[in-house]
């Protein structure tokens, strides 16, 4: 046992240099990317590629393997591997926001010629299709009053029906209301504007309306709202519920206190998410509400305009003006879903939880 202690005592220490590998330095990644940049810019331009996201396709697969190549001389393999998955995921990455990039660079370049108080502050009455001038007042108010009524109508429901299946929801009821939320969440949007149709419109003699398209939308919402709803209250640790049960609490007022509070900024921004998910739907409308040039504030009664049809109303009127209109109102209608976005950002942070410090 002695020898063995002096053995290690007597071992030389191993160099802290040679415990450590060679490694890339932190501007690598630019370098490299920079180089694949300008390769695939040279390879574009010698085989006579006008097509700049070739030269982007290019530069990506250029990337991921000069970073391989030069990772495995100077790291190794394995750390190569590691440095090319990061590759690859920046790369996704860059694919996915090129498109989102894109689409608000083209609307706000061609939406911003006529976006102005007047076009806000207008409707098309009077206008002629193939004239300038009108606006987008009308179906401004006819987007926020759909969406209302059916925000109204389908995030109580969602939200109560998400609270069953995760608090109360066992056997097979549970499980059949899964299932048919699974198969709501697939719906196309032509299909619930036709059940509606059929029922409220045909079967009861309804006419067209605002609240007919807002009881599309309505169905159209509702899977997505007990999903995102459903998920957040996975979330919320069981021992918060248990150690209310513990004090005496009843559970319908534990879920009301405890687990709704704890997550109700995830609830709200699912709410806010369904909400942008119904906003560009224009099947629908264009079945249900029908259109108007004309202002229309009352959504139980005649037809209505809304920004997804006023957008396809013009740019099928196929001239120069009404293309200005449709780009005009598009780009209203993605400020109307940021909006929400961030609003919903700014209710789950003044409804969340506070911690003690």
């Amino acid at each position: 046992m002695s020898h063995a202690v002096a053995d290690k005592r007597s071992a030389p220490a191993v160099p802290q240099r040679a415990l450590a590998q060679r490694r890339l330095p932190k501007w690598a990644p630019a370098g490299m990317a920079a180089g694949a940049i300008a390769l695939a810019v040279g390879i574009g331009i010698g085989a006579g590629l006008d097509s700049k996201l070739q030269w982007g396709l290019i530069a990506v697969l250029l990337f991921v393997l000069g970073t391989y190549t030069i990772a495995t001389a100077v790291e190794g393999r394995r750390q190569a591997k590691d440095r090319v998955a990061t590759s690859v995921v920046w790369a996704s990455f860059i694919l996915a926001a090129l498109p989102l990039y894109s689409l608000i660079q083209t609307t706000v370049s061609k939406g911003v010629k006529i976006l102005d108080g007047a076009f806000l502050s207008h409707s098309m009455n009077g206008v002629l299709t193939i004239g300038e001038g009108g606006g987008v007042y009308h179906a401004i108010i006819g987007t926020l009053e759909q969406v209302g009524i059916a925000t109204a109508i389908a995030a109580p429901i969602g939200m109560l029906t998400a609270v069953y299946l995760v608090e109360y929801g066992k056997g097979r009821l549970a499980l059949a209301v899964t299932f048919f939320v699974d198969v709501m969440t697939g719906i196309p949007s032509i299909v619930a504007g036709l059940f509606i149709l059929s029922t409220w419109n045909l079967l009861l003699g309804f006419g067209p309306s605002g609240f007919a398209g807002a009881m599309a939308l309505a169905i159209l919402m509702m899977p997505v709202v007990v999903r995102s709803t459903e998920e957040m209250l996975k979330l919320v640790p069981n021992e918060l519920r248990e150690a209310s049960l513990a004090l005496g609490v009843p559970k319908w007022r534990t879920i009301v206190k405890v687990v709704i509070p704890t997550a109700i900024g995830g609830i709200t921004t699912g709410v806010m998410l369904a909400v942008a998910r119904i906003a560009g739907e224009s099947a629908p409308i264009a079945l249900l509400v029908f259109g108007n040039n004309l202002i229309n504030n009352d959504p139980f009664n005649g037809p209505q305009a809304s920004l997804p049809f006023y957008i396809f109303q013009q740019y099928q009127n196929g001239n120069d003006a009404s293309y200005d209109r449709a780009w005009a109102a598009a780009l209203v209608l993605i400020a109307f879903v940021m909006i929400l976005n961030l609003m919903a950002r700014g209710i789950a942070r003044w409804k969340a939880p506070k911690t003690g410090r």
